[in-house]
């Protein structure tokens, strides 16, 4: 029994929707088996200060977030306070001291105004300076910006308002030279101090009277102040930016984290448990990473077949049997990636291009590309240069290119011959991959490397030519597919049943290959599949090699043997000729789609000769027991055939048809199937019946077009001025 027929089996206990879910299941529990080992980093049993016994590289890149932080805490040390130089400060403690000394020559001039007064109460001095200080310090205290009282001692007040105009004038032009000229430059408060010392110094040698030069001493000490000032903000920006541009500090894959022999200290010790290398600390990031990897490639499968526009029966089988030849191919992925050989690369090897020809002879073009693209990233994982989790990129180009150039050269031509022709393509695409990937890469090989990577290149490309070859007899007679190639084989006239049918029905057989014209254009016009068409219409009648003479185009000058018979036996001869084809179809193992032309190209149509010729010996007579048993044409292919059939035999009856009395009879059949309900069960549009009327009208106008009538020899001659014989 055929795998298909197990499956069916299954099929029926299940319904579609659950049938498929667990194929979808199954297929993910298989992927995730296969590449899990390849994914899981190894582990390690390893404690701190343990000399390591072996190597361990970095399976993967990873940031070491704790070194990260202890480089940008570095950098941000590094970073010094930030100043800000205030150059309008100097005005200001210029303009400061010049608003002092003009409120002391302000209230010395008010004090010398009242003076006669004051002579007048025989006020003594003393009292007098006390009322200006007062005074003064009642301006000082309201009019400037900053109350200088606190710092500035009555008695050098007393001194400034003491000193005459003059030597006030003095001191004020030397106290402000001298400060200004100090505030000019920049004054932090780690300097504040020798800045007030110099600003002293040099006020003390500009000779001022003694009252005088302690007073600007003191005023030159309390106008220096900072005017470099640290800015907090800034300073937190610029260790922010310093932060900010250190790189972050990674764990290279491939790096190695302990050399074997070396001591594991703390810091190995934290990058092997950051790595998840240690057997105490194991990680599930691998898993759950490849979780979603697999949910990836299942929704891609399942978008493409959700989309697909075919029966769920055909559509379940074709994701069994790609899903087969996805894991097939797996599987020899994991094979190829345990040969332990000491030449490097041996992926290579790998027939890449095998599963997408396989899917384009089996599927069709479309899904044998998704195919090649799945396979080159599941290669990605599977050959991974000894280092688990690693994706190979080199492999995944290589299968991809491999993948997609076995398909296009396999393109339209899908016979045994043409499939070796497109594996060699594929090795010659192989090769010149190779050499890009060693040129490119620019690494350093000796000629006899370059030897075998051109060995694996061809090898990979004539395997699959081989594989795909003999695999497909497997799969075709597995899952009940009928390729293209298949298709081809059963058109060949050497086929036992075609034989029998040209040796002993010769008129069917011509018959049979004038419909085959006529669907196989009609199924391309619309978009169906044409040579199914025509190859089914090549066995479609071989029922009737069963009983040939009792068909009018096998009736060669013979009597009609249905003039003898009654209508009810004529209808049982005629009408068994479909059940009988698909008997011996079926018994000659041919596709179930060429079975089911043969059985349904007449649906249950009406045998109307002989319906009609019974009506007139018995009225009670049904239609119903004139009907072919059907089933109704299920799919548009065996529709356009039964229309073909039924067109080729009405116009051949027909002597020297013209276009209108084809025309007419074209419409007349098709419309009568369709009003007959023979398309019910099909989803032939009436637009595609219209493109299908249109393509019989050419066709056949090319077969029964007018010919020359050439007149007799003997008449030529006479026309000639010759005589005849």
């Amino acid at each position: 029994m055929k795998f298909h027929a197990y499956i069916s089996k299954i099929r029926s206990f299940l319904s579609y929707k659950v049938f498929t879910a667990l194929i979808y299941c199954l297929l993910a529990l298989v992927l995730l088996l296969i590449l899990y080992q390849n994914m899981k980093p190894e582990t390690y049993d390893m404690e701190k200060f343990q000399v390591a016994d072996k190597t361990i590289r970095s399976p993967k890149t990873i940031e070491d977030e704790m070194k990260t932080a202890e480089e940008r805490e570095k950098a941000a040390e590094a970073v010094d306070k930030v100043y800000v130089f205030k150059k309008e400060m100097a005005q200001n403690r210029v303009s400061l001291l010049t608003s002092i000394f003009d409120f002391v020559s302000e209230t010395n001039h008010e004090s010398t105004q009242d003076g006669k007064e004051e002579d007048k109460k025989d006020k003594s001095k003393e009292v007098a300076i006390q009322d200006r200080l007062k005074v003064l310090k009642s301006k000082l205290t309201g009019n400037v910006s900053e109350d200088i009282t606190d710092a500035i001692s009555d008695s050098i007040l007393i001194s400034l308002l003491q000193a005459n105009e003059s030597d006030l004038e003095t001191t004020k032009n030397v106290v402000i030279q001298h400060v200004e000229s100090a505030m000019t430059e920049k004054i932090r408060d780690d300097g504040l101090n020798d800045a007030k010392k110099l600003v002293q110094k040099q006020i003390r040698s500009a000779g001022l009277p003694e009252p005088l030069e302690k007073a600007g001493e003191e005023l030159g000490q309390y106008a220096i102040v900072p005017n470099d000032l640290y800015d907090p903000d800034l300073t937190e920006e610029r260790k922010n930016q310093a932060m900010a541009e250190v790189e972050p500090v990674k764990i290279l894959q491939g790096q190695i984290v302990v050399q074997e022999g070396h001591l594991i200290d703390r810091d190995t010790y934290r990058q092997l448990e950051l790595l998840g290398l240690l057997k105490s600390n194991p990680t599930i990031k691998p898993l759950i990473g490849l979780v979603l990897f697999v949910a990836l490639v299942i929704g891609v499968i399942y978008i493409y077949f959700s989309k697909v526009d075919l029966p769920e029966d055909k559509k379940q089988n074709y994701l069994l049997l790609s899903s087969f030849i996805f894991i097939s191919s797996l599987v020899v992925m994991k094979i190829v990636g345990l040969i332990d050989v000491e030449l490097n690369d041996i992926a290579f090897i790998f027939p890449a291009a095998m599963a997408p020809m396989l899917i384009k002879i089996l599927m069709n073009e479309r899904f044998a590309l998704i195919m090649a693209i799945l396979l080159a990233v599941c290669g990605s994982i599977l050959f991974h240069d000894g280092i688990a989790g690693t994706i190979n990129v080199e492999v995944a180009v290589y299968i991809l290119f491999s993948g997609l150039a076995g398909v296009l050269f396999l393109s339209g031509h899908n016979e045994r011959n043409h499939i070796l022709r497109a594996g060699i393509f594929v090795s010659l695409i192989n090769l010149l991959l190779i050499l890009f990937l060693m040129l490119g890469g620019n690494g350093q090989y000796a000629p006899t490397e370059y030897l075998y990577y051109a060995l694996y290149a061809v090898v990979s490309g004539l395997l699959s030519a081989v594989f795909t070859i003999g695999l497909i007899p497997f799969f075709e007679a597995g899952f009940g597919i009928l390729s293209t190639m298949r298709l081809i084989e059963l058109s060949s006239p050497n086929h036992p049943l075609l034989k029998k049918l040209l040796t002993e029905t010769p008129g069917t057989y011509h018959h049979s290959v004038m419909v085959a014209n006529l669907a196989e254009s009609a199924c391309e016009a619309i978009g169906a599949n044409g040579l199914l068409a025509r190859v089914g219409c090549y066995y479609h009648d071989i029922g009737k090699t069963k009983r040939p003479p009792f068909f009018i185009e096998n009736q060669l000058n013979i009597e009609n043997p249905h003039d003898q018979l009654p209508p009810e036996t004529s209808r049982d001869i005629i009408l068994a000729h479909t059940t009988d084809g698909a008997e011996e179809l079926r018994k000659h193992k041919l596709p179930k789609e060429i079975v089911d032309i043969a059985e349904q190209h007449h649906g249950t149509s009406l045998l109307k000769f002989f319906y009609y010729k019974a009506k007139k010996e018995n009225e009670k007579v049904t239609e119903n027991e004139f009907r072919y048993p059907g089933p109704k044409p299920q799919t548009k292919e065996i529709a356009i055939i039964s229309m073909a059939d039924s067109v080729e035999a009405a116009v051949r009856s027909k002597t020297n048809p013209t276009p209108e009395e084809i025309r007419t009879l074209v419409h007349q059949i098709a419309q009568d199937k369709l009003l007959d309900g023979q398309f019910n069960e099909c989803d032939l549009t009436l637009k595609e019946i219209e493109k299908v009327k249109k393509v019989f009208c050419e066709t056949l106008n090319g077969i029964f077009h007018s010919r020359i009538e050439y007149p007799d020899i003997k008449q030529q001659k006479v026309i000639d001025g010759g005589t005849p014989n």
